[in-house]
């Protein structure tokens, strides 16, 4: 694949006070032009070349939706899609330790994702979890947590592949919260050509009277009303 060596400095051009600020906030960030147009071509194209995946999903299949699939990747992992969990790991992991502190539990996410998926392995997650998923017009994905066993980092990452407006309408990414003793709150969010999310993929913690406690999360995927749109998800622990 054809790719700039400059993952880390195109990282670096985001203001991550605002990254955190937003995470803590709303539950979601969004990094804009992450990826090149060129980028989002080559990653699209690996879909219909299956030995770079060790799995294919049917959402209808499994109940998770309909007229959409998707692949997880094998290792090696393809340069970039390593390049990018690499580096969004280590700018997520403090925030994701500032979390778990923040609830009141053991901040066990190490700076670099080595030493993370390490311990994944000594917890039987040995599978890469970053995946390719494609929709078709009518398809979608319905609310769901990506959890593969004990071990689950609490932040996770899209990267949209297609454009929306030209190469698909609706297939808008959806996040919900559950609150304790309240109706869910839920958001809409379009995501650009080769733009990152970075979302809460179970819980958060949120200030209350009492003291910050946990939210819980889901995400999917709205409508597809025309065309095909491709995401590459970037989820940070393996699984079993």
């Amino acid at each position: 694949m054809t790719t700039r060596p400059n993952m880390r400095e195109r990282l670096a051009t985001h203001d991550w006070a605002a990254v955190e600020s937003a995470l803590n906030t709303y539950g979601h960030a969004e990094l804009g032009g992450l990826l090149t147009p060129r980028e989002c071509q080559e990653l699209r194209g690996l879909y219909s070349e299956p030995e770079h995946f060790r799995s294919f999903v049917d959402l209808a299949g499994h109940g998770y939706g309909d007229r959409g699939d998707y692949r997880y990747f094998a290792r090696p992992l393809p340069s970039l899609v390593d390049t990018l969990r690499t580096h969004l790991y280590a700018r997520l992991a403090p925030i994701a330790n500032h979390w778990w502190q923040t609830l009141g539990r053991e901040a066990i996410f190490a700076r670099g994702i080595r030493p993370f998926l390490a311990l994944c392995r000594q917890h039987g997650q040995e599978r890469p979890t970053p995946l390719v998923l494609r929709y078709r017009e009518g398809g979608y994905n319905c609310l769901h947590q990506d959890l593969y066993g004990e071990i689950a980092f609490p932040l996770q990452v899209a990267i949209s592949l297609s454009r929306p407006g030209e190469d698909f309408t609706g297939g808008e990414f959806l996040l919900t919260e559950q609150r304790p003793r309240m109706q869910s709150r839920g958001e809409a969010i379009p995501i650009g050509l080769g733009c990152a999310l970075i979302f809460a993929n179970r819980e958060r913690p949120v200030q209350g009277r009492r003291g910050p406690y946990a939210v819980q999360t889901r995400h999917g995927v709205s409508r597809i009303r025309s065309g095909e749109r491709y995401t590459l998800g970037l989820i940070f622990h393996d699984a079993r």
